[in-house]
């Protein structure tokens, strides 16, 4: 299982960072992004948008500055890009669009 790791903000609040096996069956990562009161809530967020078996083990891959800023300037408070792509490369998405069904073709 991908690493993670969280960040608490001087508000009291903080950011999770955690990397997931993709939902598109690739074999690639996914960093998820989530903004909440605390590390309870914030996997909960996680666990009750259907992604169930999200632990936080450790504090091995904190969220960085960029990531952070990037989670705190989102309305929902809910980000991710797949990991190994350069930042440059891909931009954060809403969590919607990575749990969207796949439509038909």
């Amino acid at each position: 299982m991908p690493g993670g790791g969280f960040c608490k903000l001087p508000g009291g609040s903080v950011v999770v960072a955690i990397g997931l096996p993709s939902p598109a069956g690739d074999g690639g990562t996914v960093r998820i992004l989530v903004h909440a009161a605390n590390r309870a809530r914030a996997l909960t967020r996680l666990r009750n948008l259907g992604l169930r078996a999200v632990y936080l083990r450790g504090n091995a891959e904190p969220p960085t500055p960029d990531e952070i800023t990037a989670v705190l300037h989102h309305p929902d408070g809910l980000l991710w890009r797949t990991s190994g792509a350069p930042a440059a490369q891909e931009l954060w998405h809403p969590i919607r669009a990575l749990l969207r069904p796949a439509s038909s073709a």
